[in-house]
């Protein structure tokens, strides 16, 4: 029987492989066995859930648990028989291990009544007390890490909504992808000591980028 921290795995569809993918893509209601076309399929789905969100969330609004569980839903949930629900397997990026899955639903209450609760609605005055709510609200939902599969993208969903509270455009993360992802992830890990001005800076950076890239307005 296999085992995975407390958990016997053997039976959750979220620890499961499609069968002929070679352990590349994560059982799916869709049938698909192709990485490609999983990726593919994802990022379809992320961007009619972000304009979908866009829509329901006003600048007033103070973010909550139960709002990042139904965006995990909104967004997976015609892949995934376990969209919006918490992982029951430990994950880890190389050698940095997220939360354990056991204490996911106590650390994700404590996100939403404290770090949430402080930082949401972001409809702050100043530029720089947007930047702070966008940074630690991301480090400290990435270093819980609660959903098998789609962390990062539900993390850059809730920013890109928080952003949109403070009134700016669409976020261009590109500053956090590709090659650029090593200080990324020095930032998320100094959030283990609730440093946050890393993530700070990176996303000054991305806020510019986004607002240079925006078209003026005729």
């Amino acid at each position: 029987m296999k085992k995975h921290a407390r958990y016997d795995t053997s039976t959750l569809t979220e620890a499961q492989f499609e069968s002929g993918s070679r352990g590349r893509v994560l059982r799916n209601l869709l049938g698909i066995k192709r990485k490609r076309e999983m990726e593919d399929a994802e990022s379809v789905a992320l961007k009619d859930a972000t304009d979908k969100l866009l829509g329901m969330y006003g600048e007033n609004h103070c973010f909550t648990e139960a709002d990042i569980k139904q965006m995990h839903k909104i967004w997976l949930g015609g892949i995934y028989e376990w969209a919006g629900k918490y992982r029951h397997v430990n994950v880890s990026k190389g050698d940095f291990p997220f939360a354990a899955a056991k204490q996911i639903p106590l650390l994700m209450a404590g996100l939403g009544k404290e770090v949430l609760r402080k930082q949401t609605p972001c409809n702050f005055k100043s530029l720089e007390r947007v930047i702070q709510a966008l940074a630690e609200v991301h480090v400290e939902f990435v270093l819980i890490h609660p959903f098998r599969e789609g962390n990062g993208r539900v993390a850059r969903i809730l920013s890109t909504l928080m952003a949109s509270q403070a009134g700016l455009p669409m976020l261009n993360f590109k500053d956090i992808a590709g090659r650029k992802r090593k200080e990324y992830f020095a930032a998320i890990n100094n959030g283990l000591n609730r440093d946050y001005k890393p993530m700070e800076r990176l996303f000054k950076k991305i806020i510019e980028r986004t607002i240079k890239a925006k078209p003026a307005e005729s």
